[in-house]
């Protein structure tokens, strides 16, 4: 019985003359999650994508888990390709699908005539093949609102497809259709989320962290690149930059007043990710911050911080609560990574009591005391580059 993976496009359906060129970059980064398991023919056609195994029998539990972290599909189902011919649908629903049709005590089918040259209508093909399913598996009766088993029948141009329940896919849209953009990525939690949310609008991810030896450890910096690994099973590589940023935090400690610290500190983040993201293509930035959750995201400060920033930042937590946060974070797994006790760099010289409301001419007159493009350049130039691949 020759079985394939049949995926339901998500809102690239709604793509008008362009949607070939969304489809194409799903189909690549398709092929790109599932290149370990081996080879696989893909084609689409009718708003959906088929993928076939070649020469080889996949493990399709992990081709499913794979699949469903790429974005730009909204549900697929292993399926069985039958010969449109009512009997054989007949058959291959009762065999297919015997596991399922035997554990359960309610089902109904059903169906969806693509091909308007098949004989039945969608109606008909649902009396046809549940009443076999009846003769078949007398145990099982008919409940067409809250079945325990749905059985789908598709026929489609080339051939029809029997399959069960279909899971869920990641939605969005394929990654690299959105653009670039540059991801302010440190070890808490709200920033691989907000990567995540950015990567499903089909934005392509370079990451920037700012590292401050001796003051945060090597396994800080690791776990960062573990969050993006996490982020990469549905983003694909990351391309990721440590930024030194010591000799910046000390020069502020020394020369700038403590309740400014953390403002000063962001602004000159800003700038430097302004930079390193240019360079890399990246239309944007992206940010974890969420209104109100600490000092420095007050309505002011961050108007503050947006002043040097030379690309538009984008803020995808901003109006979510640490509860819905961390409720994502949880479902992409990034959540036990976030908890680990390494500190970065923004935790580290938190002052005792910062600004709220700060008043952007302050911030600008305190860094009149510090040698600005000079300290960008330096931490820019010393920026590290390294590349996240998923595991």
């Amino acid at each position: 019985m020759k079985e394939i993976l049949l995926i339901k496009n998500g809102e690239l359906a709604l793509k008008g003359l362009n949607r070939g060129t969304f489809e194409a970059v799903l189909l690549k980064n398709l092929r790109r999650a599932l290149r370990p398991l081996g080879k696989f023919d893909m084609h689409k056609a009718q708003s959906a994508v088929y993928i076939e195994p070649v020469d080889h029998t996949p493990d399709w539990d992990e081709v499913g888990e794979r699949v469903a972290k790429v974005f730009g599909l909204c549900a697929f189902s292993r399926a069985s390709v039958v010969e449109k011919d009512l009997g054989a649908i007949q058959q291959a629903a009762a065999e297919y699908l015997r596991e399922a049709l035997l554990s359960a005590k309610t089902f109904k089918v059903e169906a969806k005539r693509a091909d308007k040259r098949f004989p039945l209508t969608s109606p008909q093909l649902c009396a046809q093949v549940g009443g076999y399913l009846l003769e078949q598996y007398p145990h099982l009766r008919v409940d067409v609102h809250h079945p325990e088993l749905t059985v789908w029948i598709e026929v489609r141009e080339s051939a029809a497809y029997v399959h069960g329940p279909q899971q869920e896919g990641a939605g969005g849209m394929p990654v690299g259709t959105g653009g670039k953009a540059g991801i302010l990525i440190s070890g808490g939690i709200d920033s691989p989320v907000a990567a995540y949310m950015m990567a499903k609008r089909g934005v392509e991810l370079t990451g920037i962290h700012f590292a401050s030896p001796p003051y945060t450890s090597e396994r800080a910096e690791q776990k960062v690149i573990s969050l993006l690994k996490k982020v990469s099973e549905y983003a694909g590589h990351i391309p990721l930059y440590i930024v030194p940023f010591t000799r910046i935090q000390e020069e502020i400690g020394r020369a700038c007043p403590e309740d400014l610290f953390t403002l000063i500190m962001r602004r000159f983040m800003m700038r430097i990710a302004s930079r390193l993201a240019a360079d890399n293509e990246c239309g944007a930035l992206i940010t974890g911050e969420s209104v109100g959750q600490v000092a420095s995201q007050t309505i002011p400060a961050i108007a503050c911080t947006d002043a040097v920033a030379t690309l538009p930042v984008f803020r995808p937590v901003i109006g979510m609560d640490k509860d819905e946060i961390i409720a994502l974070s949880r479902r992409i797994d990034t959540f036990d990574i976030s908890i680990q006790p390494y500190e970065d760099c923004c935790t580290v010289f938190t002052p005792r009591h910062p600004r709220t409301r700060p008043r952007l001419e302050q911030v600008e007159e305190a860094e009149q005391a510090l040698p600005v493009e000079e300290l960008v350049e330096e931490a820019v130039q010393g920026a590290r580059r390294l590349r996240v691949y998923p595991d």
